[in-house]
């Protein structure tokens, strides 16, 4: 009997050390135009920090000049410079700056030692070498910008990293793709519009399940002030980010909006104890404007569950998480 409750003991505490492995997650974003990005990764540094997450690369889908820098610092002031950092390459590439400049402000202001995009990696390449280096199925994608990355890398072809071409590198070391992205049933969302050709190729040819934390879950969700009301945080560009940018809009008086944040939540901690989630397929339409196939299988969008205050609760407590000593 005494044998029979160590074996059970033994493949409990395996079952436990499987289920606690830290997320290996790759974040891909359009930082610049909007400061909820900024937001989405001090979630995750803060989830890295409580060993929920393991930050595999930061990848920019924006080529504004400010992209690799403000990665950086970001990396930088979170004890994690080392993480490497892709941007996006190709004709077709977004290139939008802040207009509240507060990214020129962070690339000027905090340490780090990528300050122009000529530091960083070409993104398919930084992709390929991540994954290739992985064990299968095992990475998380999140998207909260463009799918211009996405797109380039399916269509890559084998290189140094690996012998597999684009779809079959992905299918072969994805685990998920959770992408703020789409508005449900339907409609049209930024994220999508400002690149629909990459979009309609990803949502067609993408060989593992999406998640899509649409434009209506993030809208409602306020997040921001209890941060820049912190007197305790000091030297912050998370804090200098929100700080700038919140007055700067009648819409943000109440805090911006948290589109970012929610994907990378889901990304990280899954999506069962904030949301529900329905089963289709994402339709985008040349223009970019997204429906929803109800009839087929393989993506999934969120439904809100939990009240709005407590989602704010959650994410404004994660994005005053502070670097650990």
């Amino acid at each position: 009997m005494k044998a029979i409750s160590l074996i059970i003991i033994t493949v409990l505490l395996h079952i436990f050390s499987i289920s606690a492995q830290p997320v290996k997650i790759i974040l891909d974003t359009d930082i610049g135009p909007d400061y909820d990005d900024v937001g989405a990764m001090t979630l995750m540094h803060a989830l890295a920090d409580s060993g929920k997450a393991k930050i595999l690369a930061t990848v920019s889908c924006n080529q504004s000049k400010y992209s690799a820098g403000v990665l950086n610092v970001i990396n930088t002031y979170f004890g994690r410079p080392e993480i490497p950092i892709g941007i996006v390459q190709g004709t077709r590439a977004v290139n939008l700056v802040a207009w509240q400049k507060w990214d020129s402000v962070l690339v000027a202001k905090y340490p780090g030692k990528i300050k122009t995009n000529s530091g960083a990696e070409d993104a398919v390449s930084l992709y390929r070498r991540i994954l290739a280096a992985e064990p299968d199925h095992s990475v998380t994608i999140v998207t909260v910008g463009f799918f211009s990355n996405m797109n380039d890398l399916l269509r890559s072809v084998p290189d140094k990293h690996s012998s597999l071409n684009g779809y079959d590198l992905v299918k072969s070391k994805v685990k998920i793709l959770v992408s703020m992205a789409g508005r449900f049933l339907k409609g049209g969302e930024f994220n999508i519009q400002c690149d629909p050709i990459s979009a309609r190729y990803v949502a067609q040819n993408w060989p593992t399940e999406i998640i899509f934390s649409g434009w209506e879950i993030g809208d409602p969700i306020r997040t921001g002030l209890p941060l820049i009301k912190n007197n305790s945080i000091k030297n912050s560009p998370i804090k200098e980010a929100f700080s700038i940018a919140i007055p700067m809009a009648a819409q943000d008086s109440l805090g911006r909006m948290s589109w970012d944040e929610t994907a990378v939540l889901v990304g990280i901690n899954g999506y069962q104890q904030y949301y529900s989630v329905m089963e289709g397929r994402i339709v985008i339409e040349p223009s970019g404007w997204n429906s929803w196939d109800a009839n087929s299988k393989g993506h999934y969008y969120l439904k809100e569950k939990l009240a709005i205050p407590e989602m704010e609760k959650i994410l404004n407590k994660l994005i005053m998480h502070q670097p650990l000593k």
